[in-house]
């Protein structure tokens, strides 16, 4: 597939300072006046102390506009980006008080006739990243790989999201060789970083979470530049090292949330 390119000079600086830009203003907004019940943008962190959940829609935004400057990648990126944010908001909202965790668990539980919030954010991701894929790539294994890695890398972030910060600085250190890449792709891996930067000093100092609608919307937005900017032996390599990661979900959570 031809290279992706910027419309914009700077693509990379212009996609992290958009990305960062409508973050912040978006959550400062939220902590002004958010809509509905103060409490439902409430929870209680790892360790008991209550943050809210503003972050996670404001990444969300960011990383959705962020994205949307280079235009040949401009459909996928924002199907992936706003269905994982929404399904992401919606669990976090109906699924705050589900202890069930885990694909296993929630397939489980679809098995015995209940969809539960995780499954519709299982399927309603999964089916983003496929669809994100198919417009990004032209052959049909292209396809399907760049939309494991899309879908993979969404999980991923949220997977890690155990301990204040962690998901924040894993979208910066993985995107960060993203922007050594020429074109749309650096200008994609620059517009999750830039939205994770803008809130993670409240997330490092417990005043904020990012929630799942912000793991998911980053994760996905990262996928998307690591599918843009691979071709097929890439693709095969980060989507094997994300079925991997998702296998072995618990003790991926569990190195995440050590102290560093």
């Amino acid at each position: 597939m031809p290279s992706v390119r910027s419309p914009l000079p700077g693509g990379r600086l212009a996609a992290f300072l958009t990305a960062a830009g409508a973050t912040r203003g978006v959550y400062e907004a939220l902590r002004r006046h958010a809509p509905g019940d103060p409490g439902q943008w409430q929870r209680k962190n790892y360790a008991g102390r209550t943050v809210d959940l503003y972050a996670g829609p404001a990444a969300s935004v960011g990383a959705a506009l962020g994205t949307a400057l280079p235009p040949r990648t401009r459909g996928a990126a924002g199907i992936a980006v706003v269905v994982a944010g929404a399904c992401g908001a919606y669990d976090d909202l109906a699924g705050a008080a589900d202890p069930r965790r885990g694909f296993r668990a929630h397939l489980s539980a679809l098995r015995g006739g209940e969809v539960t919030s995780g499954a519709v954010k299982l399927f309603g991701i999964g089916t983003a990243g496929l669809v994100a894929g198919a417009l990004l790539k032209e052959r049909p294994a292209d396809k399907l790989l760049a939309g494991i890695v899309i879908a993979g890398t969404a999980h991923f972030v949220n997977l890690v999201d155990v301990a204040p910060g962690r998901a924040g600085l894993a979208v910066l250190g993985i995107g960060a060789p993203g922007l050594l890449r020429r074109g749309g792709a650096g200008a994609l891996a620059a517009a999750p970083m830039g939205a994770a930067a803008a809130v993670l000093t409240e997330d490092l100092g417990e005043r904020t979470m990012i929630g799942d609608a912000g793991a998911h919307a980053l994760g996905a937005a990262l996928g998307t530049a690591i599918a843009a900017g691979n071709g097929r032996t890439g693709l095969a390599l980060h989507a094997a090292a994300l079925v991997v990661a998702a296998a072995y979900g618990g003790e991926v959570s569990r190195l995440a949330g050590s102290p560093v």
